[in-house]
């Protein structure tokens, strides 16, 4: 097949989610294009970036600031097929699909896609990507099978902001929508979604890259709990060093690693500093996945407390789950979003209440005084992330769905 994948950002170090999709398209033997709004912000590149020479298969959409002068030549190009000219023009004076300035923006990317033969199809990653191809797809600059994958603030934030009618255009006439969840699953059909054609696809991880390693105490007699996330409100890191400070407060040996960075790490450093836990947490930066996993072998717990943010910002389900799980740690979370859907209480973890510091404590307590119960809960976690969120096994199944419209 012949397939676009369109982003909003590319490559994202944090986004390894696609770049696995990716990848696992290409060593299908299927042509893979990119299309992404901006380039990454200059942060570390995986790997598979240069091993794959992805960068030679990306294309940049025209920057908004330079849009109005792109328009006439998208226009010149889009007037040799009158098919497509009239809902051209169309997108230029109406409003539905965010305005003039929203439609001008459309237009001027639709000159870095002119001409290209159609695609079998476009596999869109968040809801607003995927109604912008579709605008692209409408005035004919780009052909396709619209598939859209809903991931976590495409469903939470943007519609908080933008209003439950935004997918309407694109639930209608896109054709496949892929939810990483059942929980949005179930939004996007009470939105107004065909559940006929809304599928839930997880995102997963190359479970070969995390060995199981059962856990077990050291011999220092110290517990470490580990979080690795984007420092932004939703991830609810201030809720994990406050549950820390529970521990300490109690006596326990705990120690905490925080790996990650993003725009709140100067409050995540003035918490630390106001608890006083300097000694108990600390907070590391980004880590490339081979320095992240052999970090992980030294860790006993995982901390996930992840929030519902102030502006309505949520997760999907976090890729970091699903890496600890696979490498056999018991997982301390909560109930939110898709969450529940990978771990399952008091199996392969614990879950807690969003916010609630002293529940996140107690259970975090109760492992470290039961750690008999580390090795089996590690056991089942591996398990359900290898039944369910193995990207092999996600890339094969993406594989049948792309194709499935084709001829």
């Amino acid at each position: 097949m012949r397939l676009a994948v369109i982003v909003n950002r590319f490559p994202v170090i944090s986004e390894t989610f696609v770049l696995n999709q990716i990848t696992g398209l290409m060593d299908r033997g299927h042509e893979v294009d990119i299309f992404s709004w901006n380039p990454g912000k200059g942060e570390r590149v995986h790997p598979d970036v240069e091993a794959y020479g992805l960068m030679r298969r990306t294309r940049y959409w025209p920057g908004r600031h330079r849009g109005g002068l792109r328009t006439l030549p998208a226009l010149f190009r889009l007037m040799g097929n009158s098919a497509a000219l009239r809902p051209a023009l169309r997108t230029l004076r109406v409003s539905r699909f965010g305005g003039r300035s929203a439609a001008t923006r459309v237009l001027a990317q639709a000159v870095t896609v002119a001409g290209l033969p159609p695609y079998d199809a476009l596999l869109c990653h968040f809801g607003r990507v995927g109604r912008l191809a579709l605008m692209l797809r409408d005035i004919g600059a780009i052909e396709g099978r619209l598939v859209t994958v809903f991931h976590g603030s495409d469903m939470s934030q943007l519609l908080v902001e933008q209003g439950e009618r935004f997918y309407d255009d694109l639930l209608a006439r896109g054709e496949l929508s892929l939810p990483i969840s059942h929980h949005w699953r179930d939004r996007l059909i009470e939105l107004g979604g065909d559940p006929e054609r809304i599928v839930v696809h997880r995102m997963g991880i190359d479970c070969e890259n995390f060995e199981f390693t059962p856990r077990r105490p050291s011999p220092d007699g110290v517990v470490r709990v580990l979080s690795v996330a984007r420092l932004v409100e939703k991830k609810g890191i201030e809720f994990g060093i406050r549950a820390i400070r529970r521990l300490v407060d109690r006596g326990r040996r705990v120690h905490y690693t925080i790996v990650g960075e993003g725009p709140r790490r100067s409050q995540v450093e003035a918490l630390i500093q106001s608890q006083a836990l300097e000694p108990h947490v600390e907070l590391v930066g980004w880590r490339t996945q081979d320095e992240l996993v052999s970090l992980m072998r030294h860790q006993h717990i995982l901390l996930s407390p992840s929030v519902t943010a102030t502006n309505g910002d949520q997760e999907g389900i976090p890729v970091a789950l699903m890496e600890a799980m696979a490498m056999g740690f018991p997982v301390v979370t909560t109930h939110h979003s898709g969450i529940p859907e990978l771990v399952r209480d008091r199996e392969s973890g614990y879950l807690v209440p969003e916010r609630d510091v002293d529940a996140l404590a107690d259970r975090l307590d109760h492992l470290l005084l039961h750690p008999q119960e580390w090795e089996p809960m590690g056991r089942a976690g591996r398990a359900a992330v290898g039944a369910e969120f193995n990207v092999d096994t996600l890339n094969d199944r993406l594989v049948e769905l792309l194709a499935a419209g084709k001829g």
